[in-house]
């Protein structure tokens, strides 16, 4: 099973690197290297869903497939407090596989899942483990608090970022978005933000760029 969801699913999974801008003592722009993560091809035509803090303070960002092609991306919506964002990219002539949405409302503790991403720049390497927990309120970056997660013991590190938490029939149920370590590396706590939160913002995302949420004004 584990093998007939990667060998269907792990070119869906794509490398997500970013330049950054900083300024000289001249005050001229220079470009650097910025931040890695991974990403879902939600939609042939180009669409990856990736988390929020992989592309934060982008200037260019840039797919990879996994045949090596590279693709420069925009980064056409952001949502921090779900901590998940849209980078579309034209794929042109190009036959892209995609990942389909599950639903994480019969989501049980102990259920096998397994995720796909680059950890460390090992691209579309497959972990696998359970539910470890539901409904878990996680800080990210800053004060923001995100509700629901999951938890899970599947091996998730630096460079997972985004990428797709599956179930047993290869649909995803999460976006693998932070793990909690003292050291840095995977001690089997790892948070994913479930897919139902990514169904409800992403068509906002693709839409407006920005999910239009109610407030009040006090």
């Amino acid at each position: 099973e584990n093998i007939e969801i990667y060998e269907r699913l792990n070119r869906a999974v794509v490398n997500v690197t970013t330049e950054t801008l900083s300024f000289s003592w001249f005050f001229e722009p220079v470009p650097r290297e910025g931040g890695t993560g991974s990403g879902s091809i939600i939609d042939d035509r180009g669409y990856v869903l990736t988390n929020y803090h992989v592309v934060e303070n982008a200037y260019k960002v840039f797919v990879t497939l996994a045949d090596g092609d590279q693709f420069e991306g925009e980064v056409i919506g952001k949502d921090p407090e779900n901590d998940l964002a849209i980078v579309h990219f034209d794929p042109g002539n190009y036959a892209l596989d995609t990942i389909a949405f599950g639903d994480s409302r019969q989501l049980k503790v102990g259920m096998k899942v397994l995720a796909i991403g680059n950890p460390f720049g090992f691209e579309r390497t497959l972990s696998t483990g359970i539910i470890s927990g539901l409904g878990r309120p996680v800080r990210g970056r800053g004060e923001l608090v995100i509700q629901d997660m999951i938890q899970t013991d599947a091996s998730i590190n630096p460079g997972n970022s985004g990428g797709p938490l599956l179930n047993s029939q290869g649909e995803m149920i999460g976006v693998t978005t932070v793990i909690y370590s003292p050291s840095g590396g995977s001690i089997g706590i790892g948070f994913a933000t479930p897919v139902d939160t990514a169904k409800r913002v992403v068509p906002q995302l693709i839409e407006f760029g920005a999910v239009i949420r109610g407030w009040i004004d006090i």
